[in-house]
This record gives C-alpha cells, structure tokens and sequence, in this order.
C-alpha cells in the first residue's frame, strides 16, 4: 500500500481537531427519527411484492440495465415510469436519473450557458452547487427565502451586464420548496411572481416535498397550483418515495435536451429493471393510498403542538423559540457548537431515539442544530418523549 499524500492526512487531521470528522454509522435499532424514509415506503411489504408483479408481467429477467440509457440500458420500464410521472406531477415530460445527485449535477451544468447568470439560494443542496460549479454560467448567492435580496442581486448584475439584445443572456433562479437542513419553505408563489416579471426561469428542487405535500404526495408546487409556471422540478425517489433515483419534470423540448447534452445521464449506465419497477410501484401506492400522508401529516400538526407547550420550556421560554418554523416533515433545534450539539444527540440515541447532530461545516458554525425527521409511523407517545428529553437536556 503507497503512502496517503501528506497534505490530505492535514486536511483529516484538521477537521478531526474542529470535531467535525465524518464517520459511516451502523445501522441501529434505535427509533428513526433521522431518516428521510417520511412514509415508510423503503420497508413497504405492498411495494416490494408489486414490483416483482411488474417484473413478472413484463417477463424481464435482468439484474442490470446493461449499458447507457443511450445504448442498451433504456429497457421498456423507463418508458413506463416517465409516463407515470409526467401524469401524476402535470408535467409535459418526465426524465429519469440514477439520483438526485445525479439530475442536479446533469441539469445545472448542461442547461446554463456561458453568459447566462444563475441566482441560487444560500443554504441550496451542495449536489446543486458542484452541478452549477460544472457549468458556465455566472453564480450567485441570495439570502435563504430573501425575494428582496434576490431582486437587489439581480438588478445589480442586470445593470453591470452590458446587453445587447435582452435575448442573449437567461436568468435561472434556483430553490428548493423544502429545505433538507431547516424544513422551511420559500413563498413560491412570491418566487414564481418574480420570475414571470422579471423574465427569469424558476427552477425548484422537490427532494424533501414529494409525498409529503399535495393531495397523493405531489408535493408543494402542485399543492399550490404553479405547476405549469415552473421551467423545471427536480423530484427524487431517494426519501418519501423510499427508493432510489430522481427525475426532472419540465417541456418536452427541455428533455431533449438533457438526452443531448447531460452528461450524468449520458455517460453513466442506468438503472437496473428491478429499481425502475420498485419506483412505479411506491408511485402506484402514492396514487391509491394516502393512509400514510395522513398520518405524515397529524404527527408534524402534532409536533408543532407540543412546541407550543409550556412544561416544555426551553432558557428563552418555550421549546419552540430554538425551532426553525416547520410544517414538514423536517425540525431543527438549534444547538450551537459541534461538541455541544454531539454530545446532547449521543445522550438522545443512548434513551433509543435516533436523532443526529448536523455539525459545521455542513450548516454555518454557530448554526449546528438536531436535526429530527418525523415519520408516518412515529408515534405521538414517541414524539412527545423525545421533545421532553431535548427539552431537560437544553
């Protein structure tokens, strides 16, 4: 074995003395109170047993999607699910991605061009940062939710930018309807308001609000109804829909180009068989079944109540004063301090609920925070206990 280069082992060691060195956990018995598993869709009986009738149906025996979605790997379920998709989020078409990671990393480095800006949401997914970082557009940061800040910056760079034609250059705006590390939300429709006034391309990220928000789990934007006012939705399959994979929802000509031009989409082999049909039939249980949306939802009313409680007090008076505002799935305590936050969560996993710590510099320093994952099958007598603990411990 070579020797580890010298100026990494200084980069470990120094996140190491910042205690903020990541570890990969265990798996655990503990009650899950930090997965992104909102439904309990990854452990759905239904949905296993429906994609193997998916597979049996169609006869596919394959444990790989053998090549590309350009070459071989583009077998008949792709084309199932895009349209699946494009019927249950109003979409005029549907692309399928490997992950997230993956349609964000495609989309932002492939659709912003050199003289284009984008203006993106400080506290925006990182896997959005590296795609934008790949491209050639111009990047800036506006304050979390801050439409004012957002029109400031715009107006600014519009200003500095000599323009001939208004034509030459598009303007991308960039956010997420829930945010995965405060559980807050943007006014989209404020948002959407400001693009169609400002000639700007809306683009929001639906990782943390499919199956959480909207009728079936739809998620925010169709809840509010700008579905079709939004140049592209990125949806994942990674939380709510307990899975794995992503799609971009926009205009047929934008999936055009994605085919064309994305290159986490082009060179990379794609699904296997057995992933595709595990989507459409957690899809297929969104559809008919929102047993456990209503339950996602009476435990995050719920949660927010117990906030509310005054036994449940907290040295700036109520629990709530260290919460973010959350009505979803996603709340955070601020605890600030990575060694504090750290040990609290530790002593929260020792009475068996499992609550992680998000340490800088994963958030700001001074911003390190429990983060809490509520879940259709958490109970009320859990969630009450484990806010009764953060509530001595603080």
């Amino acid at each position: 074995m070579t020797e580890f280069p010298k100026k990494l082992q200084e980069k470990l060691a120094r996140r190491d003395a910042q205690n903020a060195l990541r570890h990969l956990p265990q798996e655990n018995s503990l009650v899950d109170f930090s997965s992104n598993d909102y439904l309990g869709f990854s452990k759905n009986r239904g949905i296993a047993e429906g994609a193997n009738k998916i597979l049996l149906k169609t006869s596919i025996v394959k444990n790989g999607a053998t090549g590309s979605r350009l070459l071989s790997g583009n077998h008949l379920l792709y084309n199932d699910l895009e349209e699946t998709l494009l019927k249950f989020h109003e979409s005029e078409s549907a692309l399928v991605f490997n992950s997230g990671y993956d349609a964000n990393i495609g989309f932002f480095s492939a659709v912003p061009q050199r003289g284009d800006i984008v203006f993106f949401d400080e506290y925006i997914h990182a896997s959005i940062r590296d795609g934008i970082k790949l491209g050639n557009a111009k990047s800036y940061k506006f304050k979390h939710n801050d439409i004012k800040d957002l029109k400031l910056k715009c107006d600014a760079e519009r200003a500095r930018k000599a323009i001939g034609s208004p034509n030459e250059t598009e303007t991308y705006i960039v956010t997420e309807s829930v945010f995965s590390m405060d559980g807050d939300s943007p006014d989209l429709n404020a948002f959407t308001e400001f693009c169609s006034e400002n000639n700007c391309r809306l683009v929001v990220d639906e990782a943390h609000a499919v199956g959480v928000f909207g009728e079936k789990g739809e998620g925010l934007v169709q809840h509010l109804g700008l579905q079709n006012r939004i140049f592209a939705r990125i949806v994942t399959f990674g939380k709510a829909v307990g899975c794995h994979g992503a799609a971009i929802l926009g205009s047929k000509a934008l999936k055009g180009y994605l085919v064309n031009f994305a290159r986490s989409l082009i060179y990379t082999t794609g699904l296997p068989p057995h992933s595709i049909a595990t989507i459409s039939a957690a899809y297929m249980h969104l559809h008919l079944n929102q047993k456990a949306q209503s339950r996602l939802r009476e435990n995050i009313i719920y949660f927010n109540s117990q906030l509310e409680k005054p036994s449940l007090a907290s040295p700036a008076g109520k629990l709530k004063s260290i919460f973010i505002p959350s009505s979803s799935a996603i709340h955070c305590c601020v605890v600030s301090g990575n060694e504090n936050v750290k040990l609290i969560a530790e002593k929260i996993q020792n009475s068996g609920f499992d609550i992680r710590p998000i340490r800088s510099p994963t958030v700001p320093e001074g911003q390190e925070r429990l983060r809490i994952c509520l879940h259709s099958f958490n109970t009320k007598d859990e969630i009450q206990t484990v806010l009764e603990l953060i509530s001595s411990l603080i």
